[in-house]
């Protein structure tokens, strides 16, 4: 007489989140989890309270769109690392982009300095990605309207590689290798509803 089947489900795994799935733009994998954009962060935080003496007379600006979460989260953390309150604002580029004519019009951002401005201070501009360079140029020249700096850093979550112009971070949370083909996506809970960097377009 056959063995009775069992009508028990059958329990399957659920996918890694590092698994490969496919997004409108081709095959996506992410490359930083929640977790590691934590890290990734403190890390930072770390790096730039060594580099400046402790953050001392230093500013964060951050760049529309997720530089300035990236730029709110880097103080909170150097505050809970050493007790050091970091002045936080916004540099919006729009206006100085050089393909403005041919992406054609932009939502402006917005541009919000702290109080006492950014003359004679050391501003850290802080963005997602670092690709071309291009934004980072026009973030220069933005600041250059606003006041003179003693010093001027950037810090990026990642570094894409193929950059275009001599430009490169002071601070760097991941470096990518990446081809041309392929974009880099970085999603935050502010903006985005969730902490994650996806590469689209090609997986390695």
């Amino acid at each position: 007489m056959p063995a009775p089947v069992s009508s028990a489900p059958v329990a399957v795994s659920a996918p890694s989140p590092s698994e490969t799935d496919v997004s409108p733009e081709g095959p996506a994998k992410t490359i930083l989890s929640a977790a590691d954009i934590a890290r990734v962060v403190d890390r930072i935080a770390h790096q730039i309270l060594e580099k400046t003496s402790g953050a001392a007379d230093t500013i964060l600006l951050g760049v529309p769109t997720r530089g300035v979460p990236l730029a709110h989260r880097l103080a909170e953390r150097i505050h809970t690392f050493e007790g050091v309150t970091v002045p936080v604002g916004a540099l919006d580029v729009t206006l100085y982009r050089d393909d403005l004519r041919l992406r054609g019009a932009r939502a402006l951002g917005r541009t919000e300095l702290p109080p006492g401005g950014i003359d004679g201070r050391r501003v850290i501009l802080i963005d997602d990605v670092l690709f071309s360079g291009r934004t980072v140029r026009a973030a220069l020249d933005a600041l250059g309207d606003l006041g003179r700096p003693s010093v001027v850093q950037l810090a990026v979550l990642v570094d894409r590689g193929h950059r275009e112009l001599p430009i490169r971070a002071d601070y760097v949370g991941k470096n990518i290798p990446t081809a041309l083909a392929e974009n880099v996506r970085v999603a935050l809970t502010e903006t985005d509803g969730v902490d994650e960097v996806r590469l689209l377009g090609g997986v390695r």
